[in-house]
């Protein structure tokens, strides 16, 4: 089983997301804040990291440069989830670590898609 940690800080959102993800059996958890998506990647190394770009506590930059020093070897596949289509932000976002971007809202399809291409791409 694939799992998937989503890092937001909009409930609407993380309710969604593991809603569309459960119903393709990941195993789901959630973070509303950059730390607590630190320690939860800490505690185990999900697959797959939806990651909010504005986040309370740690932002997206911070916890994108403390999982790089805290995870040696595998590291989780970042989605870039973004409200924003600014390609120069979206460069910010994949030069700073992560893997790929989405932008919100997403529905179904567009969710379950990006993981098809991850899936694909492994």
């Amino acid at each position: 089983m694939k799992r998937c940690l989503i890092a937001d800080d909009s409930n609407v959102i993380r309710k969604v997301a593991r809603h569309i993800l459960e119903s393709q059996k990941y195993e789901v958890s959630e973070a509303e804040n950059g730390q607590e998506a630190l320690d939860r990647c800490k505690h185990q190394v999900p697959d797959v990291v939806l990651l909010d770009w504005q986040m309370p506590v740690l932002s997206a930059m911070e916890f994108l440069a403390a999982l790089r020093v805290t995870l040696s070897g595998r590291r989780p596949f970042i989605i870039y989830c973004t409200t924003e289509n600014d390609p120069a932000e979206i460069s910010r976002a994949l030069a700073a670590g992560a893997d790929d971007f989405m932008m919100k809202p997403f529905d179904r399809a567009a969710l379950l898609g990006k993981m098809n291409e991850i899936a694909l791409a492994a």
